[in-house]
């Protein structure tokens, strides 16, 4: 690896799901800031150096052997944004692929606002954890200012950049009123992509005990969501109709 670029934790050379629309491969980096306590990368987040690095010449190889069939590189994380050498990652992938796209808590508005001018992402998928309310730090697992998230929010709908909101829905931590909260915190001219929570290798054990929400349960929150977003849908599944002005 290069000096000063971030580390590569896991690589997955295919994927259609990642950046929807494309077919993209996805580049995970350690480390993140928050401690959703279902967060299923739990290695990622607490134990990278037991993961073995992924050569970066490995991700350039692939691209430039799929050149013209993989159209997309995802970011994703734990949580890219707080690797200082994230923008030079980002710079050597836009040599090799015609678009880059975020992954983001959006806890960190200004490294995300200086990716987007520097012209180094083409798209960004933000996470929203939560309503913006003190239930946030909560859900995250760290304290959480929840108007650096808002911050986040309005230079994604200010910048005319693609990018989509999401929100996994954990029983316990979740209920339908919440999805309509945030729905209406995004507002009308916003998407919404509900994912299904994953028992798998949380950060904190327990929630490898829960049930998950049916998928008709998701459903029918993504379609009270409906009425306060452009667009709200389970991922996987078509866009259930929208608000329209």
């Amino acid at each position: 690896m290069d000096d000063g670029l971030p580390p590569i934790k896991g690589f997955l050379p295919t994927s259609l799901i990642e950046w929807e629309g494309r077919l993209s491969c996805a580049l995970f980096l350690p480390g993140c800031n928050f401690r959703c306590p279902f967060c299923h990368a739990s290695d990622l987040v607490l134990r990278p150096d037991e993961l073995e690095d992924v050569a970066l010449g490995t991700v350039i190889e692939h691209l430039r052997a799929n050149r013209g069939w993989v159209d997309g590189v995802v970011v994703s994380g734990g949580e890219a944004t707080v690797h200082p050498g994230l923008p030079a990652l980002l710079g050597v992938l836009h040599e090799h692929v015609g678009g880059v796209k975020l992954d983001t808590n959006g806890s960190r508005p200004e490294v995300v606002a200086e990716l987007i001018e520097a012209g180094l992402v083409n798209a960004v998928a933000m996470d929203v954890k939560a309503p913006l309310d003190d239930r946030y730090s909560a859900v995250a697992g760290v304290p959480v200012d929840p108007e650096a998230i808002r911050a986040t929010i309005a230079l994604l709908r200010s910048r005319g950049i693609e990018h989509e909101f999401r929100t996994t829905v954990v029983p316990g931590l979740h209920t339908a009123r919440d999805m309509v909260d945030i729905a209406r915190e995004l507002g009308p001219s916003e998407t919404l992509v509900l994912q299904q929570f994953a028992p798998l290798n949380c950060i904190d054990p327990a929630y490898g005990e829960l049930l998950p929400f049916t998928r008709d349960q998701l459903r029918d929150m993504a379609s009270a969501a409906t009425e306060f977003v452009s667009r709200c849908r389970l991922r996987g599944e078509a866009f259930a109709r929208g608000h329209t002005r």
